[in-house]
């Protein structure tokens, strides 16, 4: 069955354009105007992928609200900002709503469809996975690899797919330094230092929220990060 991709853009011609490269692709496509068309569509029956731009119509910053009520229906959605805002701010407010990807509108088609195959794949790479569910455990923290769950002391984290891959990898190898390049492989996706920077953060802070103590993703200054080996 063709995947569903929701495109939440204000302009037309652009919404048009997009829509017309996946279709090519072989995906469905359903095209949204505004940011309380898409939420009332999303409350039925949400896409399978969400990209959205950040200004809609006469709200400024209408996607960013619009990824923070949908992280909250569903935490596991892929979803993919593309909008022609390209400050630092921006890139860093968008992943820090949960959003999987932040690209700009200057970006290819062709580099726009690899961003969105990779994110499918790695949703993919769970789906397919046979017999009992395969699990990681490192002390408090349990990585449910079947159901793409985590917990910390038995606390549910709710995690982007991004999120999710980028723990496993560090996880795997408690101890071991990881590279950004290497948390991009893992996670299966293509990322600027800054974004790679921006997901470390929110994923420690979403421990923060139920361990304000919580030191398990540690820094290595030039070099990238490591799961400690005391957690």
């Amino acid at each position: 069955m063709a995947r569903e991709i929701a495109i939440v853009e204000d302009e037309p011609a652009i919404a048009a354009n997009y829509s017309d490269a996946l279709r090519r692709q072989g995906y469905k496509v359903r095209l949204y105007e505004t940011r309380k068309e898409a939420l009332s569509s999303f409350e039925s029956r949400l896409p399978d992928l969400a990209i959205i731009d950040v200004g809609l119509a006469d709200e400024i910053e209408g996607g960013f609200d619009l990824c923070r009520q949908l992280r909250t229906m569903a935490p596991e959605l892929p979803i993919i900002f593309l909008t022609a805002r390209d400050s630092e701010f921006d890139v860093i407010s968008g992943l820090r709503l949960g959003a999987d990807d932040y690209l700009t509108k200057d970006i290819s088609q062709v580099h726009m469809l690899a961003r969105i195959v990779a994110l499918f794949r790695r949703v993919d790479a769970m789906s397919n996975r046979d017999g009992q569910d395969e699990r990681l455990d490192r002390g408090d923290l349990e990585i449910n690899l079947d159901r793409m769950t985590a917990k910390w002391r038995d606390e549910a984290l709710d995690l982007t797919v991004t999120e999710f891959w980028i723990l496993h990898a560090l996880a795997k190898s408690p101890g071991h330094v990881k590279n950004r390049q290497q948390l991009m492989d893992a996670a299966n996706v293509v990322l600027d230092d800054n974004t790679i920077t921006s997901h470390i953060k929110r994923l420690r802070k979403k421990f923060q929220i139920s361990d304000a103590s919580f030191d398990g993703i540690q820094t290595a200054y030039g070099m990238g990060y490591r799961w400690n080996l005391e957690d």
